[in-house]
């Protein structure tokens, strides 16, 4: 969506000033961005939004508040950067447990000389919003777009959806982001929760994230939507396991991460890991983190848990001993419900495909999941062609058919009465979905790809990207071993 769509989108439900106060913002942040990082600037627009809902009167003498902010600016009697400063001191989130704002300090985007005008300009115009919904989804796309130059990007909306849609979290449930990024997963579990049952829900939201700005991104964007959630100071979700377990785990993971293991110990000839829960039949390759995150996932899980979470395709299909291993783990232990192919560069900033896993601790069926027995069966939907193209740009996002026809069909599988699934009965459908027996799975030396199941009619034009996908699989897999020799080529000259 453009970035006119979506302002046009929001105006139409706020006020009509909507779109001119969205434009006005927009255009401050712009000239800050020509004095600043863009980064910051984008981060500058989040804190001044979190400003707006936080700093409330309060009745402690000499506390800075949205309201004094607001007559600073008006009154111009004085640069207004030492004011925001002072109101961001005493307001920004910390950033630790025990609740020590050294850090949230630390991390305040500093306004550079030559910005009294634009920061002006952006404290009036949020200050004159009613509504900041819309305000916020937009600045939080702005400071994705900026982090993805360097692959560190928010979950795009309609993914997101998709993600909550296949986990189904319901209320009062426990649901977990180990890498939460900006918290958008939560907030959409939010969302997705609260229109069923109409009110406030009663779910524990937890976040972990490695880094401590998007941290602190995560709390300013509960906090700025009255969301009760815990996000946990920055850490590494790897280094141990998850000392609770959860009824949903959503995750965007980082696609074939190297060096993750903590504290681990190589040799030339092997290496291997403290002992782990989570790993008890042989460690994750050091040379990608894949394994470790779906390892780590799963046991997380409740006895009736069940989670969402992108993963390269290379995990799925791999040869390699290991990943095989790793497949034929998880469906022997029937952990896999749903493996769904994605369209490429529906993430904007990539033109890697990815699939989008969906576990399950129980198929079995009972109440809050499905009517029918899924035990031992494993649903495939190809969704490689599901996509639309973005206006004004060459991105591409599911967009809301595609997110709806995907739910449909899983929610077909499974039996549940919702997405008008009520009175049909699932039937594969050639190209876009298969229902296979573990049985068959492990006779097709545990593949779970989805473009080997749910297969399109054949053609010239189906066998042209089927070889496409085929190289690019194994383009990827000689990256990644290439990665892996670089590394314990490295530790080899160490010793040396």
């Amino acid at each position: 969506m453009s970035d006119v769509e979506t302002l046009r989108g929001g105006a139409r439900d706020e006020d009509p000033a909507a779109l001119r106060v969205f434009t006005e913002v927009r255009q401050h942040r712009a000239r800050l961005s020509r004095l600043m990082n863009a980064h910051d600037a984008a981060r500058l627009v989040l804190v001044l939004l979190y400003l707006s809902r936080t700093a409330r009167t309060v009745s402690t003498a000499g506390v800075p508040t949205w309201l004094w902010l607001l007559s600073e600016a008006v009154e111009r009697r004085s640069p207004i950067g030492p004011s925001l400063r002072k109101c961001l001191a005493h307001w920004l989130p910390a950033n630790d447990a025990g609740g020590d704002d050294t850090g949230a300090r630390d991390l305040m985007p500093v306004p550079p000389p030559g910005a009294d005008g634009p920061l002006r300009g952006l404290i009036l115009a949020i200050g004159s919003v009613q509504h900041v919904g819309t305000l916020l989804d937009q600045c939080l796309h702005d400071l994705s777009a900026e982090q993805a130059r360097g692959s560190h990007y928010f979950t795009p909306g309609d993914m997101a959806r998709l993600m909550v849609g296949t986990a189904a979290p319901q209320d009062g449930h426990s649901v977990l982001d180990p890498v939460c990024g900006s918290g958008g997963l939560l907030v959409e579990s939010h969302r997705y929760v609260r229109e069923r049952v109409g009110l406030n829900p009663t779910m524990s939201l937890q976040g972990r994230d490695q880094h401590a700005h998007t941290s602190q991104v995560a709390r300013m964007n509960f906090a700025v939507r009255g969301i009760e959630a815990r996000v946990f100071p920055p850490t590494d979700s790897l280094a141990t396991p998850e000392p609770d377990q959860h009824d949903i785990v959503l995750a965007n993971l980082p696609f074939n991460q190297h060096d993750w293991a903590p504290e681990r110990q190589v040799t030339r000839q092997n290496w291997h890991l403290p002992a782990d829960p989570r790993w008890p039949e042989e460690p994750p390759p050091r040379g990608s983190a894949n394994s470790a995150w779906i390892l780590h996932i799963a046991h997380a899980l409740a006895p009736q848990g069940r989670a969402a979470f992108l993963m390269a395709d290379s995990v799925a299909k791999s040869p390699q001993p290991a990943a095989r291993r790793l497949r034929e783990r998880l469906l022997r232990f029937d952990l896999v419900e749903c493996v769904i192919a994605l369209p490429p560069r529906v993430f904007g900033h990539s033109e890697a495909t990815a699939c989008l896993w969906v576990l399950n601790r129980d198929k079995s069926a009972r109440p809050g999941w499905g009517s029918i027995d899924r035990r031992h069966q494993v649903l495939f939907i190809n969704a490689r062609r599901a996509f639309e193209p973005v206006p004004g740009s060459r991105a591409r996002r599911l967009g809301d058919k595609h997110t709806e026809s995907i739910l449909n069909t899983l929610a077909i599988w499974r039996g549940i009465a919702e997405n008008r699934a009520t009175s049909m009965s699932y039937r594969d459908e050639p190209g876009w979905s298969r229902s296979c027996s573990t049985k068959e799975l492990g006779r097709r030396k545990h593949d779970l790809m989805p473009t080997s199941y749910a297969v399109e009619p054949t053609g010239p034009e189906r066998d042209t990207r089927r070889r496409i996908d085929e190289l690019k699989l194994e383009l990827v897999e000689k990256l990644n071993q290439v990665h892996a020799l670089e590394s314990q080529l490295l530790e080899s000259l160490e010793e040396i």
